[in-house]
């Protein structure tokens, strides 16, 4: 007997082997209609693999998150599947799930089309009403090769060939379409019913540009038509929030080719950038921090002594001078560490706390850059904290409960906390390891932070916490980080006198609130749609006139304003009223002051707040103190 035990706890017994797809009937027919997959003693498989002994089994469906992933793998066959159908000649390489979708990567003689694109999604449904079974054969090795090249798909062939002697590949069909994958799959094409095409790409086979340039198309899918519908919704309103687009319109910033992953500050958008610092600087200043400034390049010997240049090497820009070979530096902290060894420390000096606007470079893979979001020079509000493994943990805590503070008054509230873990490759002994992990989980629990743990995605030199956002259309940005380093300053020969007189090494803290301060200006951007907040917009107000005859009194408006400190726009052009009203509005300002006979008579402004809202008529004096209130409320 065979005996089954289920996630209530309950126990099924069964004569002999029994598939997933028998034991959901078992349960009951409306289960066995949702079952798209099992979970085998915690193995994802088919609703057809076949269980031969005692074993735990949770029925997978479409309400599960490994239910999504297993609709999304089937969806990218079903377009390969379509592909090969309309365009025999193609050829079928990779088609992985990515987060919200999946894409599969072509070889074409011709590019394809935003029609041939409809056509492959009409084709596809097509294919998922036929509702054919998804089946499952294993072949040698050598044998799919063989089978493959026979089909004239070269690419499954090599990717085959590259697989170990002797071992067996699995395939799938469905249909007259059979292709490569370890599975597991729906049982059957009826079940991939809510999804989409997307858009159309290249990619270089294998990821190297020095072969093929193939055609990636994307896709997503969802497990109901509700889901498909909300993401398309979303993805509708991040278009109209794009950073790149708001840029353009807004004339903050540009990219240009000349100089490609680095960013061109236009005077509205570099506004916007000294408004983060100035505001980060106080920040520093209010908490303890002393600002820092190291030197942008570094001797090669200094990041082989960190460990960078054997584990960070391809990312980084080098140059040389004298045959002595620097690198622009990737990150900030052995600097700071320079800075720290500069003169004896001792523990009264702990926790010392350092803080620069350090500009980094990196070498990122031109396809992978986006906008300011992801670039290849950039500026971090980087801090590190030299401490006493006794301070590690306050020091944690109240980074912790500043940086809330800090994305509260940048409009964000929603953070989920992350911790990561000792990854394969690291520094340092298991000892060590064992504090810094303690460290930075104990400080969220001290913190009242409920956080997910990333095994093995921590820093070669420490566990970190990792504080992302959630935006106001759902998204996630990972921003700030706090890092605990136990290993860096011994690399580098930093210590301080403890209170017996001897040396010893003190504990690395690297944190950064808002991270890069391109990428966080840019999900700003995204997050308000442009409408920036009034205390960090580039221009806070605009001051426009109707008639030449009100232009000296503007004027006056103007100069009083920006005494005051306030960004000021002055539009004097000889436009009509709704006419400029209607610019300035476009360019998302937080207040329009127009300016007429009836207001310059009585020394006042009728005030217009974005949104087409119409304030009414009031003093300069009154809408001075507004406008101070919306400021410091920020």
């Amino acid at each position: 007997m065979i005996h089954i035990t289920l996630p209530d706890g309950s126990k099924r017994e069964f004569s002999g082997p029994v598939t997933v797809a028998e034991v959901a009937a078992s349960i009951g027919a409306g289960l066995a209609k949702a079952a798209l997959g099992g979970k085998v003693d915690g193995k994802l498989v088919d609703t057809s693999y076949a269980i031969g002994t005692d074993a735990t089994l949770s029925i997978v469906t479409a309400k599960d998150a490994a239910g999504l992933e297993l609709i999304r793998h089937s969806t990218a066959h079903l377009l390969a599947y379509a592909v090969k159908e309309l365009f025999p000649d193609a050829q079928v390489t990779i088609g992985p799930v990515i987060e919200n979708g999946f894409f599969y990567d072509f070889s074409y003689k011709r590019p394809f089309t935003p029609e041939d694109l409809t056509a492959i999604e009409r084709k596809m449904a097509n294919l998922a009403d036929k509702d054919e079974p998804v089946t499952r054969r294993v072949l040698p090795r050598d044998e799919a090769v063989d089978y493959f090249k026979s089909l004239g798909e070269h690419y499954k062939a090599e990717i085959i060939g590259s697989i170990p002697a002797g071992e067996d590949v699995s395939l799938y069909r469905e249909g007259r379409f059979e292709d490569l994958c370890r599975g597991p799959h729906v049982p059957s094409t009826g079940k991939l019913k809510h999804f989409k095409l997307m858009k159309l790409a290249g990619a270089y086979w294998r990821g190297d540009h020095k072969n093929e340039m193939l055609q990636r198309i994307y896709g997503t899918a969802w497990a109901t038509k509700d889901e498909l519908q909300q993401h398309l919704t979303m993805l509708e309103e991040a278009e109209k929030r794009d950073h790149r687009k708001l840029g353009r319109e807004l004339d903050l910033f540009h990219i240009d080719d000349h100089a490609p992953g680095l960013v061109f500050w236009h005077p509205k958008g570099w506004t916007v950038w000294q408004g983060v610092e100035q505001y980060m600087r106080q920040v520093y200043r209010d908490n303890g921090y002393l600002e820092v400034k190291a030197p942008q390049l570094l001797d090669k010997s200094l990041w082989e002594k960190t460990g960078h240049w054997d584990k960070y090497r391809e990312n980084m820009f080098t140059t040389e001078s004298e045959k002595r070979e620097y690198a622009l530096k990737p990150m900030n902290c052995p600097g700071h560490i320079l800075i720290f060894k500069q003169g004896i420390k001792s523990y009264r000096d702990l926790p010392l706390r350092y803080g620069e606007f350090g500009q980094c470079h990196r070498n990122e893979a031109t396809g992978g850059l986006h906008g300011i979001m992801r670039v290849r020079g950039f500026t971090q509000d980087d801090g590190h904290i030299f401490c006493t493994e006794d301070q590690i943990l306050d020091e944690c805590v109240n980074y912790t409960a500043l940086l809330q503070k800090v994305y509260a008054d940048f409009g964000f509230k929603n953070i989920i906390y992350k911790v990561a873990t000792r990854p394969e490759k690291r520094i340092g002994s298991d000892e060590s390891w064992d504090k810094a992990e303690f460290a930075v989980m104990e400080a969220l629990r001290r913190s009242g932070c409920e956080f997910e743990v990333s095994p093995g995605d921590g820093a070669f030199y420490g566990p970190k916490i990792e504080y992302t956002l959630k935006d106001a259309i759902g998204r996630q940005w990972q921003c700030g980080t706090m890092q605990v380093d136990f290993f860096m300053t011994e690399r580098l020969d930093a210590d301080y006198v403890g209170e017996d007189s001897a040396r010893h090494r003190p504990v690395m803290l690297h944190r950064a609130i808002v991270g890069s301060l391109e990428r966080f200006i840019g999900i700003l951007i995204e997050e308000h749609a442009g409408a920036l907040p009034t205390w960090l917009a580039p221009v806070q107000v605009a001051v426009l006139n109707i008639t030449d005859s009100q232009a000296d009194y503007c004027r006056e408006i103007a100069k009083t304003l920006q005494n005051q400190g306030l960004r000021v726009d002055l539009d004097l052009r000889n436009e009509k009223i709704t006419y400029k009203i209607r610019e300035h509005s476009m360019q998302k300002l937080p207040y329009i002051l127009v300016v007429g006979d009836k207001e310059k008579a009585a020394g006042a402004v009728a005030v217009r707040a974005r949104g087409n809202l119409d304030l009414g008529v009031m003093s300069l004096e009154a809408f001075a103190q507004k406008i101070s209130a919306d400021i410091a409320s920020k």
